[in-house]
């Protein structure tokens, strides 16, 4: 079976750096088997204080993760990696990005997809991971209505009952009212469009479901099988590049539930390096799409695919 993978941001990066061509204008990777091609493409990124993301880690630790990942700031800049599956008669989208209205330095798929030359009418399914607002604000365009009327759009029942249930707005925490205004709010609009699934559910041919709770209640992860290789598209169950693989028992804060984030983590991570899956992950570095490898003295390398 012939299967190539090969890098499209090398010469994109350059123009970015020398400012000449924005951030959101091109996929980082992108893998083909046969007919079937896998696009990891930008939403852009987000700005988070460093110490509600990283500052709970050890301090030797957080130290060689600075000096390693030249963090030097106060801020950290995890990237949106979407996943964008192509085979057929079948565009399928994993999650839809920020939206205009979240944050200035996300929200960029749009533009993203106009530059690949697929527009959001060709999309027919739309898979969601979870209902955080990076991962769905862009249900709705600037208008209000939906950003792909045309997509069957799929989600956890889970997922979908939590943050529909009026009740969550006083249980989530208020930090994080907002999610749970916002995320209410939108899926009322494209209710009529969506199809709920459970564990374990094929969603569409090769795509399976694969729960994996503790970022949010219902998070769900998907294998999709692209002839002899899988690939795990991981939402945010694993998480944060710089700390995830090394350090997959850390629990974060970031996660609703931070120790069933970590055990779903761990339960992903060793699915992963046991099937020889690729990971494409969220808020992963390097365009998101690599190999995991378990490490002998604990924990897992990230290897990206390039």
């Amino acid at each position: 079976m012939h299967r190539r993978l090969f890098l499209q941001s090398g010469l994109a990066a350059t123009l970015v750096a020398q400012g000449l061509l924005p951030r959101r204008a091109f996929a980082a990777t992108t893998l083909e088997v046969g007919s079937a091609r896998l696009d990891m493409v930008s939403d852009g990124n987000l700005v988070l204080p460093f110490d509600t993301t990283l500052e709970q880690l050890p301090a030797e630790f957080l130290a060689e993760l600075r000096d390693r990942y030249g963090l030097t700031g106060e801020q950290v800049t995890p990237p949106c990696n979407h996943t964008l599956l192509r085979d057929g008669d079948r565009t399928v989208l994993f999650d839809v990005g920020a939206g205009f209205d979240f944050m200035p330095s996300a929200g960029m798929l749009p533009d993203t997809l106009d530059e690949m030359g697929v527009a959001p009418e060709e999309i027919t399914h739309l898979v969601i991971t979870h209902a955080h607002p990076d991962h769905i604000w862009g249900l709705l365009d600037d208008f209000d209505e939906p950003f792909l009327p045309n997509a069957q759009i799929i989600m956890g029942r889970a997922e979908w009952d939590y943050w529909m249930d009026p009740n969550t707005i006083d249980t989530i925490g208020a930090e994080r009212q907002s999610f749970a205004v916002g995320a209410a709010r939108r899926l009322e609009v494209i209710a009529d469009q969506v199809m709920l699934i459970e564990d374990g559910a094929e969603v569409v041919p090769g795509v399976l479901a694969v729960a994996s709770p503790g970022h949010t209640p219902g998070h769900m992860s998907y294998q999709v099988q692209l002839g002899g290789q899988g690939v795990l598209v991981t939402g945010d169950a694993i998480g944060n590049g710089h700390v995830a693989f090394e350090r997959p028992e850390f629990e974060s804060a970031a996660d609703q539930d931070p120790q069933m984030g970590a055990a779903s983590r761990a339960a992903l991570l060793d699915r992963i390096t046991a099937d020889d899956l690729l990971v494409a992950g969220f808020h992963v570095h390097d365009g998101g799409l690599g190999r995991v490898e378990k490490l002998s003295g604990g924990g897992y390398r990230f290897n990206p695919e390039v």
